[in-house]
């Protein structure tokens, strides 16, 4: 595997409420976070471990083979450091590609995700 993207941002719940919302993002009763574009599907669960790791199958269907891994850990103020590494099991895409996977990343995760907690 192939990195191509990594981030790390905290968010305001405490990790075991984002490792809930990453293992099952549309489950009842959760505030709708995981808003994907056209070309994007839901992501499986190919590995988890509570609370600190989950790992997705890719997003997007063009590329079937990447893998969105996440580390979670207790941030000081009570929520969650999490960070996303964006791993190619392939070619690594060219830059444009690259680009605009990462920032999928980052709204899903460090907007989207943020918001459905109400901060």
């Amino acid at each position: 595997m192939i990195e191509i993207g990594s981030r790390a941002r905290t968010l305001p719940a405490p990790p075991f409420a984002v490792w809930d919302s990453l293992v099952e993002p549309r489950r009842p009763g959760a505030r709708p976070w995981l808003h994907l574009l056209a070309d994007e599907v839901d992501p499986g669960v190919l590995a988890a471990e509570k609370p600190s790791q989950v790992v997705w199958s890719s997003l997007w269907p063009s590329r079937p083979n990447d893998q969105v891994r996440f580390a979670l850990t207790a941030s000081r103020d009570g929520g969650t450091l999490l960070r996303f590494t964006l791993l190619a099991a392939d070619e690594a895409p060219d830059q444009s590609k690259t680009g605009h996977l990462r920032r999928r990343l980052n709204q899903l995760l460090f907007a989207d995700l943020r918001f459905s907690y109400g901060q």
